[in-house]
């Protein structure tokens, strides 16, 4: 038997599942925004042709033993061969994991929401989520194994985006006023 689907009307900003509620995302800012950007356009520079790279995109996401709610990360990456024979509505909104998840830290973000939604990615199949926090600028990166944080000095780069290398300096320096 099919379990049901928490489903919620589509809104802006959207609206996600987190801890057993509806919680709307926050309308994002500059840094947020700029960081976005970057990171997204760096993903899919390096992905290329084999997978798909977008931000705010709404998926159906299903932990085993749970019914599927609507979560949008900020910037997801998801393998072209796992979206192959999807259309309609399921090429749309998914109902499966993105390979890489990017959530941007917003000021008003909970850190236990946002512990929620790590958790719910990877028991729902992400390989990677990766948490950036503007304020601080600091990078988190989450696997079904391990956690590492890393500074701004540091340079971003993981097993499951074998090759990729964005130094945080470059992506950080981004927030800087224009001069």
């Amino acid at each position: 038997m099919a379990l049901p689907e928490i489903v919620l009307p589509e809104t802006r900003p959207e609206t996600e599942w987190v801890r057993g509620r509806s919680l709307q995302k926050v309308s994002p800012t500059r840094n947020h925004s700029l960081l976005q950007l970057a990171i997204g356009s760096a993903l899919s520079s390096w992905a290329g042709a084999r997978a798909e790279v977008g931000t705010e995109w709404r998926f159906r996401i299903a932990p085993p033993g749970e019914p599927a709610r609507p979560l949008v990360p900020d910037v997801a990456l998801v393998y072209v061969e796992r979206m192959r024979g999807l259309s309609g509505r399921d090429l749309q909104v998914p109902k499966l994991a993105p390979d890489v998840v990017v959530e941007i830290l917003s000021p008003a973000d909970r850190r236990v929401d946002v512990d929620d939604k790590i958790a719910t990615y990877l028991a729902a199949g992400s390989s990677l989520v990766i948490v950036i926090d503007p304020e601080f600028r600091r990078v988190e990166l989450h696997d079904p194994e391990t956690f590492i944080e890393l500074a701004e000095r540091a340079t971003l780069n993981h097993p499951v985006l074998g090759g990729f290398a964005l130094p945080l300096r470059d992506l950080f320096a981004k927030l800087d006023a224009p001069t």
